[in-house]
C-alpha cells in the first residue's frame, strides 16, 4: 500500500509517519511539505532515513501535485493550525483560505484523479462559539464543569462535546475553513465514490512540537515554565479554569487522535511544575523528533 501524508514534516505529519512505519514496516510512504513551519526542516533527514520519499511542494499550487505518483490513501495533515490565523496580523484572511481551503480542494482533486481515499484532519474549533461561551459553569477542582441542573444544548453532556453539537457560525475564521473543507471532502466522497474519513482533532502536544500562544499551547506552557518566563491566563476571569482535552503524541496515531482527561489549565501547570521540580531533566523539549 502507498500512502501520501501532506504536511509530513510538521508535528502531526511526522508523528503519523513514524507510527505508520513502526506498525507496518513494508508500507510505502510518501510525504509533501512546503517547510514553512518552524522546526519542520528538522524532520526532513530522519524521515528520509526511515525510507520516506519526500517531495517539496505547496498544496496551494495545484501543479505541485501533478508530479506526485498515484497513491491508495492520503492523510491530510497540512494546514495553518492557528485559531487566530487571519485576524491577528501574522497572516491575512486570504492566506488562511488559501492554506486551509484551496489546499483541500487541490488535494481532493488529486484523490479524485487517482481514486485515493482521504483521511482529513480537521479541528474541534468547528463548533459554534456562542453556546459554549454562554454555558452556565461551576469550578470543581480548579476546572470548569457544567453547572448541575443547567440545560445543555444538543451534543453537549458531562462527557464533553459530540459531533451532534452545533457548527453554526461564528466558529472563527480558522474553524470555518476546516468546516468548509469537511463539507467539500464529504461531497467529493459521495460524488466520486471515494472513502473519506474526518477526524476533529483537539489540542495536540508532545516532544518536538514548537508551541506558540495561538497553537501548541501545552508545549508553549512547558517551554515557558522551564525558561522562567511569566505566564498568565486570559478570559473567563483569568483564573485558568478553562478545560480542554489534551491529545498526546504517543496515543494520537491510533486513530489520529488520543485523549487525556479534561483538566483545568491552572491545575495542569501546577502538576507539570511539581513533577519537573522533582525530576530534573525529566522532559527535554530541545531534542529533535
Amino acid at each position: 500500500m502507498r500512502i501520501l501524508i501532506s504536511g509530513i514534516c510538521g508535528f502531526v505529519g511526522s508523528t503519523l509517519a513514524r507510527a505508520l512505519l513502526e506498525h507496518s514496516p513494508g508500507l510505502e510512504l510518501l510525504g509533501l511539505d512546503n517547510f514553512s513551519r518552524p522546526g519542520s526542516e528538522q524532520n526532513r533527514a530522519p524521515l528520509k532515513q526511515m525510507g520516506v520519499r519526500l517531495f517539496h511542494g505547496d498544496l496551494r499550487n495545484a501543479s505541485d501535485l501533478e508530479t506526485l505518483p498515484a497513491v491508495d490513501w492520503v492523510l491530510d495533515a497540512a494546514a495553518n493550525p492557528s485559531v487566530l490565523a487571519g485576524v491577528e496580523g501574522n497572516s491575512s484572511p486570504r492566506q488562511l483560505l488559501e492554506h486551509n481551503l484551496l489546499g483541500t480542494v487541490n488535494l481532493l482533486e488529486f484523490c479524485r484523479r487517482h481514486r485515493a481515499g482521504l483521511v482529513l484532519l480537521s479541528t474541534s474549533r468547528v463548533y459554534s462559539i456562542p453556546p459554549l461561551a454562554a454555558l452556565p459553569v461551576e469550578v470543581v477542582d480548579h476546572a470548569f464543569r457544567p453547572a448541575p441542573g443547567a440545560p445543555l444544548p444538543p451534543g453537549l453532556s458531562q462527557a464533553g462535546i459530540s459531533e451532534a453539537f452545533s457548527t453554526q457560525a461564528p466558529v472563527s475564521l480558522y474553524g470555518s475553513t476546516k468546516l468548509a473543507s469537511e463539507a467539500l471532502a464529504l461531497e467529493y466522497g459521495e460524488s466520486f465514490g471515494l472513502p473519506v474519513f474526518i477526524n476533529r482533532c483537539g489540542v495536540l502536544a508532545g516532544a518536538g512540537q514548537f508551541g506558540r500562544p495561538d497553537q501548541g499551547i501545552f508545549s508553549y506552557w512547558i517551554h515557558s515554565w522551564i525558561s522562567g518566563r511569566p505566564l498568565r491566563y486570559l478570559g473567563f476571569g483569568g483564573k485558568g479554569h478553562q478545560v480542554r482535552d489534551l491529545l498526546t503524541r504517543a496515543t494520537s496515531p491510533r486513530c489520529c487522535c488520543g485523549r487525556a482527561p479534561a483538566t483545568g489549565a491552572a491545575a495542569i501547570l501546577a502538576e507539570i511544575a511539581a513533577h519537573a521540580a522533582a525530576h530534573p531533566g525529566w522532559l527535554d523539549l530541545s531534542a529533535a523528533h
